[in-house]
């Protein structure tokens, strides 16, 4: 739909009003003719379409989150879930707990009540949690989280992978001096993503160098902050890789007011692909999180595989638009 949105030179939300049939909107003529054009153009395939002809309504599956509003990650797990449900012919509830153990227990007990097929289990941030004792009624997998003992089956992304493929991105390129911008170091992901940046260095013969790297805090202004850090010292770096794309935002601005140039004096990377990704100028490059395919494989995997515990760690597939690279 973000192809489609972009083609059409609308948002996201014309598009999925348009799609949906919603002639009560005021949207005109042209408007709904280009969002069409633009869906042709691409192949896109509407999730409503080829939507069984009877209702849903065979089943009941939950998915437990504990925020959605401070990330956009969650909405798009929730979508993914939805859409691999429907095509079950399965209703999915979902319930924001805010972290609150004794609402997550009624809920919980509300889905056994129901005879729910499943519950998701997810969190906003990737991490480790113990799970509600309540979940044990049901069958279960965890969103975005993970269980250290093991009792249950979870996916998470493969953010060390993610991690080192990114920054061998940059190396094919030539980059040697490559810096990386850590998020907050409490935080697995950052972590992971870090881990990931050193493993492809080591790969390459080239050493981890500790002045090239600099703590952000997953917000443009720390991207910013530690960009100017990283350009202040006597040895440039060739390349920055940014934790996310928001640092990489920040990144950008810090960049340009040096009078620098992003994917001309110096290569930039993000992480995360988010939507201001390739608006930036030059549009950036950055490693796609799979939050829709997690949300998806959590309802296949409540609905077709048997309930032996393991971990799916989701491949993060690399989206190169250009500024990873130094043209002249």
């Amino acid at each position: 739909m973000k192809d489609v949105a972009l083609r059409a030179g609308v948002s996201q939300s014309t598009v999925s009003f348009v799609l949906n049939g919603l002639e009560d909107m005021r949207i005109g003529r042209e408007t709904r003719k280009r969002v069409r054009q633009a869906v042709e153009d691409l192949g896109y395939r509407h999730r409503g379409a080829g939507r069984p002809p009877k209702p849903a309504g065979q089943g009941v599956i939950g998915l437990i989150i504990d925020e959605i509003a401070t990330s956009p990650f969650a909405a798009i797990s929730i979508e993914g879930a939805q859409e691999e449900a429907w095509k079950r012919n399965v209703i999915l509830e979902v319930v924001m707990t805010g972290g609150d153990a004794t609402y997550e227990a009624a809920v919980l007990k509300k889905w056994a009540g129901d005879n729910a097929i499943g519950v998701i289990y997810g969190s906003i941030l990737t991490r480790a949690l113990t799970p509600p004792d309540g979940l044990a009624r049901h069958a279960c997998v965890l969103l975005n989280c993970h269980d250290p003992a093991g009792r249950h089956r979870s996916v998470v992304p493969a953010e060390r992978r993610g991690g080192e493929v990114a920054t061998a991105a940059l190396i094919a390129e030539g980059h040697r001096r490559i810096a990386f911008i850590s998020g907050e170091p409490w935080m697995e992901a950052s972590d992971q993503r870090m881990e990931g940046y050193e493993r492809a260095l080591r790969n390459a013969g080239i050493p981890v160098d500790p002045s090239l790297i600099v703590e952000g805090n997953f917000l443009p202004s720390g991207g910013r902050l530690a960009t100017l850090k990283l350009l202040a010292q006597d040895r440039r770096p060739d390349a920055i890789f940014c934790a996310n794309d928001l640092m990489a935002v920040g990144c950008y601005e810090a960049l340009k007011e040096l009078g620098e140039r992003p994917g001309k004096t110096i290569a930039v990377m993000g992480y995360d692909d988010q939507e201001i990704a390739q608006h930036l100028s030059p549009p950036l490059s950055t490693v796609l999180l799979p939050h829709r395919e997690m949300g998806q494989w959590c309802v296949e995997t409540l609905m077709t595989v048997p309930g032996s515990a393991h971990a799916e760690r989701m491949e993060c597939p690399l989206v190169l638009r250009g500024s990873h690279r130094i043209k002249d």
